[in-house]
């Protein structure tokens, strides 16, 4: 057996001792004893079947270059691929242990994580303030468990769309495979049935209508990467183009 991932390990243990802070879950590590008060400004971790995982509100606001809409543009490759449920899949393989594909059901299954966090196209606006739920990318990477030499994550989508990201930003604390927003299932326009959310980075590398994931030693830039655009994505530098 390969050895897991050590950015992977030291994740873990930093989600253990944050999920410990917020009071854990019937399934985390301070299940069964005395919870510690929730810090103040933090939101709990809500109980449920399966529990649902609070994720951290992000600490800064508009990058440099955004303006703040009160909207939610819609930007696509002018394909809205209808995905019917029963159909729907999500592959999860490449340079893994336990490669998984899960139909919708399974995936619901799965430990449900909900985030605040603000939304920044390359296109210079930002949304503040964007309520996601689904599965934390850390919980999908700790049931396929990563080889050692992954470095970084490729996206593919139904609508034939694909974009690259380092492994230690799909494994953000924040980062998810999003099936609901704002409390609702993710629409069409907006990339449903699921979508990738990475907070920290310009949002087309939250691919729509996912299809599966692949883990990757080399870089394989995505349809906007091999056009110019950048690979890492940073917001707060202005990280555009390459």
């Amino acid at each position: 057996m390969a050895t897991p991932n050590p950015s992977l390990i030291e994740r873990k243990e930093r989600w253990a001792r944050k999920m410990s802070l917020r009071g854990g879950g019937p399934s985390g590590p301070e299940a069964g004893k005395e919870k510690s008060p929730v810090p103040s400004g933090k939101s709990p971790v809500r109980l449920g079947n399966p529990p649902v995982r609070l994720g951290l509100r992000s600490a800064e606001r508009l990058p440099p270059g955004q303006h703040l809409t009160q909207g939610f543009p819609i930007l696509d490759l002018g394909i809205k691929p209808e995905i019917a449920l029963k159909d729907w899949r999500l592959e999860i393989g490449g340079l893994v242990e336990n490669p998984k594909t899960f139909t919708w059901e399974e995936f619901n299954a799965l430990p449900q994580f909900e985030d605040v966090s603000d939304f920044h196209c390359v296109t210079t606006w930002s949304k503040f303030d964007c309520r996601w739920r689904g599965v934390a990318f850390f919980t999908l990477a700790e049931i396929v468990k990563p080889k050692p030499e992954v470095r970084h994550v490729l996206f593919s989508s139904y609508d034939g769309y694909t974009t690259n990201v380092r492994i230690e930003d799909a494994l953000d604390d924040d980062a998810l495979v999003a099936t609901q927003f704002d409390g609702k299932p993710i629409t069409r326009d907006h990339g449903g049935p699921a979508r990738i959310i990475i907070p920290k980075l310009y949002a087309w590398k939250g691919a729509k209508f996912v299809r599966a994931i692949e883990f990757v030693a080399e870089d394989q830039p995505g349809l906007w990467e091999v056009r110019g655009y950048s690979n890492t994505a940073d917001p707060w530098t202005e990280d555009r183009f390459s």
